[in-house]
């Protein structure tokens, strides 16, 4: 396990140390007390509170040192003008030191899935080290790669966004040698304007990279096969439609087993994903494409997805109560909802969609509720609606031919498990999902009593 000294450190990033704590070192970051793990550089950042007035409690919980602008009390210390900036470029340097491959995963809708796959399909070929859960930000990230084991020989990181700029940022940290995109929906239409601002900001991924990179776009996404500025980087398209260069054949859902043959020029990868919804071949065919720039065996790509399991929270499926839940609650955008009501009504029994707002839609947060009202119209019998956008969700329903009576809009969390506890009964089929911040998993935990 690498250590960085504050030495090093400070020399890395532009900071100042005392020198009687030069030699003190550290192995990763973090920013929150309460999930601080000893030995590692609390990095103070400005929120609701000033991130110094943390700093004792972070050398109680075993912070082997401090990434700070002032002095607060005699600790080891690093002291830069912009914590943030000076925490990428400890990543940077921790990248060029360490000098894994880096595959770099964005995308509107399954980049974390995606990650995910590739991760799997690699990990018993190579050392694999990987961005946690939504660690894909400019401090998420960063934290990650300086928890990066010394002997790692490939890192997936996935970049995220909400504006422009933020991905070249993180794509000039990483400098990754294979770039992956996944689609270009329209989540963060909010602050990015169009679907064409989010594919020049998902584009920004290769401002980091080297020519001689490689750039694995989704073939199915006319967004990305009609690019208005060809990047230096060679593409190489994935997906099921013509053209391709890693293409989707014989796709087929048997109950809970989503199978298609990849090919790529005289290979061909039989693939079995423990999975519901095609949707789910495109992140599976990005993660095929690492795997075969990376030179894993076509055999063991093939074993390894069948292995996959997808995070907690992104479309588990169980049983509880006689009833079957679908608990999507990880996120969700227009793209992602109209898969997982997909999901749903392709599932036996009766079909309720327990919907939430879908968030940073911008002037398009309208519209959006109300199409995916009407398609949720076609796939359940009963709707119920949480959120602001509620009502413009069962407009939607109303449109699309189902009764009022099935359509429920509702601003209370209490009320609507009330409702959906009385609607419910043996057999049923319940799908949950909303975006993040609208916490869907405690509506979903009240509903089955789970409370915390």
């Amino acid at each position: 396990m690498a250590k960085i000294t504050l030495r090093q450190a400070a020399a890395w990033c532009g900071g100042t140390i005392d020198e009687k704590y030069a030699e003190t070192a550290f192995f990763g970051a973090g920013n929150d007390t309460r999930s601080l793990q000893p030995g590692q550089l609390f990095v103070v950042l400005q929120g609701a509170r000033d991130g110094h007035d943390f700093i004792p409690a972070a050398m109680e919980r075993g912070a082997a040192a401090v990434l700070c602008t002032r002095k607060v009390g005699d600790y080891p210390a690093i002291y830069v003008d912009d914590p943030r900036t000076a925490l990428g470029r400890l990543a940077r340097e921790e990248l060029r030191r360490i000098h894994p491959k880096v595959v770099a995963v964005t995308g509107s809708v399954g980049k974390s899935t995606t990650k995910e796959m590739i991760v799997s399909v690699l990990e018993e070929t190579y050392r694999v080290h990987k961005t946690p859960a939504n660690h894909n930000n400019d401090i998420g990230m960063p934290m990650a790669v300086l928890s990066m084991p010394e002997d790692t020989q490939v890192a997936v990181l996935e970049m995220g966004m909400n504006h422009f700029g933020e991905i070249s940022y993180l794509s000039h940290i990483a400098h990754p040698d294979i770039a992956v995109i996944v689609n270009i929906g329209t989540a963060h239409m909010e602050f990015l304007g169009s679907r064409e601002g989010i594919r020049k900001a998902k584009m920004e991924i290769v401002e980091g990279m080297d020519e001689k990179g490689m750039l694995l776009l989704n073939g199915d996404d006319t967004m990305l096969r009609n690019l208005d500025e060809h990047p230096k980087q060679r593409i190489t398209y994935f997906g099921s439609t013509e053209g391709c260069d890693i293409r989707a054949y014989d796709v087929s859902q048997d109950g809970d087993i989503l199978r298609f043959r990849a090919e790529a020029g005289r290979l061909s990868i039989p693939v079995e994903l423990h999975m519901e919804g095609e949707h789910y071949v495109c992140d599976a065919l990005a993660a095929i494409s690492v795997g075969l720039k990376l030179v894993v065996p076509t055999e063991k790509i093939g074993e390894r997805l069948g292995h996959f399991h997808n995070l907690s929270g992104r479309q588990e499926i169980f049983q509880k109560n006689g009833v079957t839940i679908i608990k999507d609650c990880y996120n969700a955008g227009p793209e992602s909802m109209a898969a997982a009501l997909s999901v749903l009504g392709n599932k036996t029994g009766r079909h309720i969609a327990v919907l939430g707002d879908m968030l940073e839609l911008g002037d398009c947060a309208n519209a959006e509720h109300y199409r995916i009202g009407r398609i949720a119209a076609e796939k359940a019998d009963l709707v119920f609606a949480y959120g602001p956008h509620a009502a413009r969700i069962t407009d939607g329903t109303i449109t699309g031919g189902m009764p009022e009576s099935r359509g429920r809009a509702f601003l209370d969390q209490d009320e609507l498990v009330a409702a959906l506890k009385s609607a419910v009964r043996p057999g049923d089929v319940i799908l949950f999902k909303a975006s993040r911040s609208i916490h869907m998993e405690r509506l979903l935990d009240a509903f089955l009593g789970e409370e915390k």
